[in-house]
């Protein structure tokens, strides 16, 4: 393939990589990153002074910016290794210090001065380590031991795969998200659950700290107008109810009011301070007028969702945004090509990026990252797509075709779904939690789709999206690229086009390969744009049948597949900028 880069990874500086706050929903001001140049080594015991070389951590070894280009194979094992010292700012009299990593694909154990303080099993979710009883004074080695089976096992993976190739792209290994670490006081805040009840005007605060809240300990809430910057509410207690004042300020795309939170845990220990945000909105389906179907509300009014789908790929950093700015020119762009949602495509972005979508303004439609054995394309892809057009039904009990055999597949894939809404709870700008996607590791959907409404009643559920329906969540969720364009309302759920578009266009200089992927092509920007027109035209003619959302694939081209609004180094727009009433 050819070398792409964008202007961000051209631009990195090593020294200063990532280097803002991690987690904006759980702020501390005391927090040193660890990005950087790392010693790397493959092999089964980790060598004390031989390794194989320098690699910049976040990006994994397959990727340009690593400075490594090796695909780690399954069985193999890769070591990381650094030295750090000690940081004595914010240290308190028996505090913790907490080591984060945003994630490692698939499976690592991490060790402190030789003594294992972890260990985590899934490449997209975050993990911590409290590594004080392991700490030295001065310096202090960190190694971290990792496995990666990639698409020859059961665990998630989206859409990596060793033999790249199509809609699926180069598979990544190791460390691909920010790691860092922060101290906190002995008795800390371990996460926040916000629930924010727009018609009742309230907001209900849930604290989990590092040990179950005891009579003595008090927890202290104060909210802050967005315009003023004033204390609007305060409150403390054991558990904590506001009320929201009169004039509350509602989140939409055209205006991301963000209230800003800040929440003391005092107990007899010490003193835990975090800052975090929140938003008053709501997601409903509601019948409009005489119509016999629903549409999608914001704030209960009607709001079509014209989306994008967008995978989180990079030319030079694979699943890892080679820079803040990055993400923030992404979601900017996307609102200027005149969506107002996007859907993440398989895969979970480390936190800013939601944040900025929080701030922003652009809705997300959130994928879980789909796992199974080897996916059966003649089934799920080939034979699917006719199924689906032709509303010919097929269960979900088909566990060899749609690769859920393994029942400890199953379970972990569970697990993870839990983790993933737990994780992203409070980001205001997740509007739709999507369990699978074209029957890829399918199973169990509707006890399934159960569980995820038991964790958040609060959002869509689009239990199956584009085919293999089993008749629950939100949204009749379809994918079309081939067929004639028409909708099929029902009267108690949604109905959406979640997939739809992928027109080709061929940028020399801007593309890694010459042989290319996609639905339908186009000879020029100018075809492209006014083929492009015309099917926004006509899914805007089919909002009055009951059209819902649209989810345009997709947002920049990724190796093979160059049906991109944007080229794969986002250098060239394709897709002209768009407005819409």
């Amino acid at each position: 393939m050819n070398s792409l880069c964008t202007l961000w990874g051209e631009n990195i500086d090593p020294n200063h990589l990532l280097s803002e706050y991690p987690r904006p929903q759980l702020v501390r001001t005391n927090y040193e990153i660890l990005n950087g140049y790392w010693d790397y080594a493959y092999g089964a015991d980790a060598p004390t002074n031989d390794w194989d070389g320098q690699i910049l951590v976040p990006f994994s070894p397959e990727s340009d910016l690593s400075g490594v280009g090796r695909q780690t194979m399954p069985g193999e094992v890769l070591w990381y290794h650094r030295r750090f010292t000690c940081p004595e700012d914010g240290a308190v009299e028996g505090g913790h210090l907490l080591l984060h990593f945003g994630a490692v694909d698939q499976q690592c154990q991490v060790y402190v001065n030789g003594q294992r303080v972890g260990a985590h099993m899934g490449g997209y979710l975050p993990f911590s380590c409290d590594i004080t009883e392991a700490l030295h004074k001065g310096e202090n080695e960190l190694l971290v031991r990792v496995q990666d089976d990639s698409d020859h096992s059961y665990h998630a993976r989206g859409k990596q795969k060793l033999k790249r190739g199509g809609m699926f792209y180069t598979a990544s290994s190791g460390i691909w998200q920010t790691v860092w670490m922060e101290w906190v006081p002995p008795v800390f805040i371990r996460s926040i659950h916000l629930v924010p009840e727009v018609d009742e005007k309230w907001l209900q605060v849930e604290v989990q700290a590092s040990r179950p809240i005891q009579s003595g300990d008090r927890i202290s809430v104060r909210i802050f107008d967005p315009l003023t910057r004033d204390v609007v509410q305060e409150a403390s207690g054991r558990s904590i109810d506001l009320s929201v004042l009169p004039n509350y300020l509602l989140w939409t795309p055209d205006t991301p009011w963000l209230y800003d939170i800040e929440i003391t845990l005092s107990s007899e220990e010490g003193e835990d301070r975090i800052a975090s945000y929140f938003a008053l909105r709501s997601f409903t389906l509601e019948h409009v007028g005489e119509e016999e179907f629903p549409r999608i509300c914001l704030n209960h009014q009607p709001l079509y969702q014209r989306g994008v789908l967008d995978q989180g790929y990079w030319p030079e950093s694979l699943l890892t945004p080679p820079d803040d700015e990055a993400m923030i020119f992404d979601i900017l762009q996307m609102k200027k090509t005149g969506y107002n949602m996007v859907r993440k495509h398989l895969k979970i972005e480390p936190d800013r990026w939601y944040y900025h979508c929080d701030r922003l303004g652009l809705i997300v439609w959130q994928d879980m990252v789909n796992g199974g054995s080897m996916l059966h394309q003649w089934f799920v892809t080939y034979v699917a797509t006719p199924l689906s057009y032709f509303r010919i039904p097929v269960s979900d009990r088909h566990s060899y075709l749609l690769s859920r055999t393994s029942a400890a597949g199953r379970d972990e894939f569970r697990g993870e779904v839990v983790e993933t809404v737990r994780l992203l709870w409070n980001h205001p700008c997740i509007c739709t939690w999507v369990i699978f996607n074209e029957g890829w590791g399918q199973f169990q959907t509707r006890k399934l789709t159960e569980m995820v409404r038991r964790l958040d009643p609060k959002r869509f559920i689009d239990q199956a999206s584009g085919w293999f329906d089993q008749g629950g969540g939100d949204f009749a969720s379809v994918h079309n690229y081939f067929f004639k364009l028409i909708t099929r309302p029902e009267k108690h759920r949604g109905y959406v086009l979640s997939e739809v578009g992928g027109r080709v266009l061929y940028t020399p200089d801007h593309c890694m390969v010459e042989k290319t992927y996609g639905y339908s092509s186009s000879t020029d920007a100018a075809q492209l744009n006014a083929e492009y027109d015309k099917l926004q035209a006509k899914l805007q003619s089919l909002v009055s049948d009951g059209l819902c959302a649209s989810i345009y694939t997709q947002w920049t081209d990724i190796e093979d597949e160059i049906n991109g609004v944007y080229t794969y180094d986002r250098k060239v727009r394709k897709i002209e900028e768009k407005t819409y009433k």
